[in-house]
């Protein structure tokens, strides 16, 4: 039997759009020969030179409700292993995002959910960060394979020659299952080895719906 596609996804736990696309990625693989790859990505990381430009509520959240979560994941990740990465991601995002937890009741419990130890949450507040320099590599990775003008997830794949195809998104919601799941995949797959594509988009008519999660 071949080998399954590897697929490469770069979150910050913090973002409800990286959630819903997670969780369709996950049902991708029970339809298809893939095999997800969790790195970490950040939100407050990618637009902290440029806070002054945004509104009032998001600054708010890039100062104050993204840096705790992204910093236990990867301090997770760093004394615990990479293979963290899914399950306490899943265990954060459930409670941030489905059951609407403030960001340090979702961490104790996420931290858990995940069987990890509780001491882990001390890192959600320590600004100046042990492990910044990897999660700012971590972030890097990502966000250079398809630039600074996007945001998370970040998704790549191999392509028809063997180098790595990489995509912002998709966004969707709610998170497709089953073979709906899979046209999603098949599609954006085929449209991002194209070369030369960039970009389908339409305006969002309605906010993430975690109703099926």
């Amino acid at each position: 039997m071949p080998d399954k596609t590897p697929v490469d996804f770069w979150f910050d736990p913090s973002c409800p759009w990286a959630w819903m696309t997670s969780r369709w990625v996950l049902e991708v693989e029970k339809v298809r020969d893939i095999e997800v790859r969790w790195h970490l990505m950040s939100l407050a990381v990618l637009n902290e030179d440029r806070l002054e430009e945004l509104p009032e509520d998001y600054r708010d959240f890039l100062e104050n409700r993204a840096w705790g979560p992204v910093r236990v994941v990867a301090a997770a990740a760093q004394k615990h292993g990479a293979d963290v990465l899914g399950p306490l991601y899943t265990a954060l995002g459930t409670r941030i995002h489905n059951k609407g937890e403030a960001p340090m009741e979702a961490i104790a419990g996420g931290l858990a959910d995940a069987g990890l130890p509780a001491d882990l949450i001390d890192y959600a507040g320590q600004e100046d960060f042990e492990f910044d320099a990897e999660l700012r590599a971590s972030h890097k990775e990502g966000i250079e394979k398809v630039g600074q003008d996007v945001g998370t997830p970040v998704i790549a794949v191999p392509g028809p020659d063997g180098e790595q195809i990489a995509f912002f998104g998709p966004v969707v919601t709610p998170a497709p299952k089953g073979e709906e799941a899979a046209r999603l995949w098949d599609g954006t797959v085929a449209v991002a080895s194209v070369p030369g594509f960039y970009e389908i988009k339409r305006s969002r008519s309605k906010g993430p719906d975690f109703s099926n999660l």
